[in-house]
């Protein structure tokens, strides 16, 4: 039977950290969501388990991750944020980190980097190789238009390192630019290391709909392969598209359009290889 992961769900306390991205102008999200609420959700929904993702670059919402998935056995993986630019606090970092089972990998707000180039510095490649050895995943986010292609280079050159690429890198959906995202994820999932998540296909240009995201559904799953995709809710964000129980069905009416083994792996399986689940 297959166990159904959440690949990309997150928690946030406003009292505990800034989470410098989100303010009024969210409306609805604007707001603590805990792990209770999230637990909820999952269970309402039929999800198995989720992969908690980190929403700020700082080591108190890693530690809010890692203290949920102590309390909740529906947490069952965390994407957390060590200080790449920096590999000797990196390397404590991961080491402290580690002594967690649930810990699976890293995220960097590469979109909200001043440095446009973050992905190449020399401090950060050797933090990611180190990542690699350890066996952990790296999660990019948002990447289309300004990190995608870099995307491309980071999993050339470091092989050994599995590259996840959240929301597939935000396709422009209903704009004149999703030929160049498709051309360029497409580069992207030529390199083998990498791996893609259908989630956060949310946008103000086109609705969150089977049939609005039959198209760029399409390219990634010709690109990557059922065996290098998962799904994910992107959850609260998701309260943007409708909630949780929407954005679920509409992701989980693609996939029923899979063969038993691809709908597998899209569910599930992809999800607990990248992230060592248990």
């Amino acid at each position: 039977m297959t166990r159904v992961i959440d690949s990309h769900l997150h928690v946030w306390d406003l009292g505990l950290s800034e989470y410098a991205w989100l303010g009024p102008q969210h409306g609805p999200i604007f707001r603590t969501f805990e792990p209770e609420e999230a637990v909820a959700e999952l269970s309402a929904a039929g999800v198995d388990g989720a992969v908690l993702v980190q929403a700020e670059d700082s080591l108190r919402d890693t530690e809010h991750m890692l203290a949920a998935g102590d309390r909740f056995p529906q947490f069952v993986g965390v994407v957390g944020w060590v200080a790449l630019d920096d590999p000797r606090a990196a390397a404590e970092q991961l080491d402290r980190w580690q002594e967690h089972p649930g810990f699976s990998g890293v995220r960097h707000l590469v979109h909200n980097e001043s440095r446009a180039d973050f992905l190449d510095l020399p401090a950060v490649r050797a933090s990611l190789a180190d990542l690699a050895r350890r066996g952990l995943a790296f999660d990019v986010p948002d990447a289309w238009p300004d990190h995608l292609a870099r995307v491309q280079g980071l999993a050339r050159d470091l092989p050994d390192l599995t590259v996840v690429v959240d929301h597939l890198a935000k396709p422009p959906r209903g704009t004149a630019a999703l030929e160049q995202w498709r051309r360029t994820l497409e580069a992207v999932a030529a390199q083998p290391n990498t791996v893609a998540k259908v989630s956060g296909l949310y946008t103000d240009a086109a609705p969150h709909t089977v049939e609005a995201l039959e198209e760029v559904w399409d390219v990634a799953l010709t690109a990557f392969g059922p065996d290098r995709l998962m799904w994910g809710s992107d959850w609260p964000v998701a309260v943007l598209a409708g909630g949780y129980a929407e954005v679920t069905a509409v992701l989980r009416e693609l996939i029923g359009r899979l063969s038993e083994d691809e709908q597998s792996a899209l569910l599930g399986g992809t999800a607990t290889r990248v992230y060592r689940l248990s």
